[in-house]
């Protein structure tokens, strides 16, 4: 897939450049005009980020009522062209939009990529995982010496995995991985900031919806736009 403006480039380059791999991986612009709109909610699911036991795992409970509002998941009218099972990830305004039929879309709060981390376009998702192991970048590592010991074997599976509960892996048309995820956190006070190294993050609660929810394959569409 072909970038198609400069200020993409940069962002893409960038990010791969703080993770140390070679920019390979692209994606393709956005048109706009198919990204949506939405006007009013429909449902909302305040009383679904109790203590969540999982797997081996108990999640421990969110403390909802110090969460913005507007990043608690719910249900929303959104009009777009894109059919249902499209994720629609607007980076600015901190939202990512799973797209329902009717006219409607399931609404997550997420976390971004900090300035010169930031990714725009069109990718698919290609694979997903429960409770994944997550590998650091080697100058991530060279940046934060506590996490060197994760280099070779990573870190495995758990609470405070900065994957969180579930991982969905981004590729572009070519098959190749774009190096971006849709995950989840341990740390929900970071929702609705840009504080990651370019990926989405999602309270682990909302994670493990969206994951029940996207099915792998070429045909899952995901859109991030700037």
């Amino acid at each position: 897939m072909q970038l198609r403006n400069a200020l993409t480039v940069f962002g893409l380059v960038a990010a791969f450049a703080a993770a140390g791999v070679p920019a390979v991986s692209q994606a393709t612009a956005v048109d706009k005009t198919s990204t949506g709109s939405t006007s009013q909610t429909i449902q909302t699911f305040d009383d679904a980020y109790g203590i969540t036991k999982d797997a081996s795992f108990s999640l421990p409970a969110i403390p909802i009522n110090r969460v913005d509002p507007r990043f608690h998941r719910q249900v929303v009218s959104f009009e777009t062209t894109e059919r249902p099972g499209t994720v629609i990830v607007n980076t600015k305004e901190r939202f990512l939009y799973y797209i329902l039929p009717n006219g409607r879309a399931m609404r997550y709060g997420i976390g971004v990529g900090k300035q010169g981390f930031a990714w725009a376009g069109t990718a698919y998702v290609a694979w997903k995982q429960e409770w994944p192991t997550w590998h650091p970048p080697k100058e991530m590592a060279e940046r934060k010496p506590e996490v060197a010991k994760y280099l070779e074997g990573g870190m495995g599976p758990g609470l405070s995995n900065p994957l969180g509960a579930r991982a969905m892996y981004l590729f572009n048309e070519q098959g190749q991985d774009t190096l971006f995820r849709l995950h989840g956190t341990p740390e929900w006070a970071s929702i609705g900031t840009a504080a990651s190294s370019g990926c989405i993050r999602l309270i682990n609660q909302d994670v493990i919806d969206l994951y029940s929810r996207v099915r792998p394959g070429r045909k899952t569409k995901v859109i991030v736009i700037q």
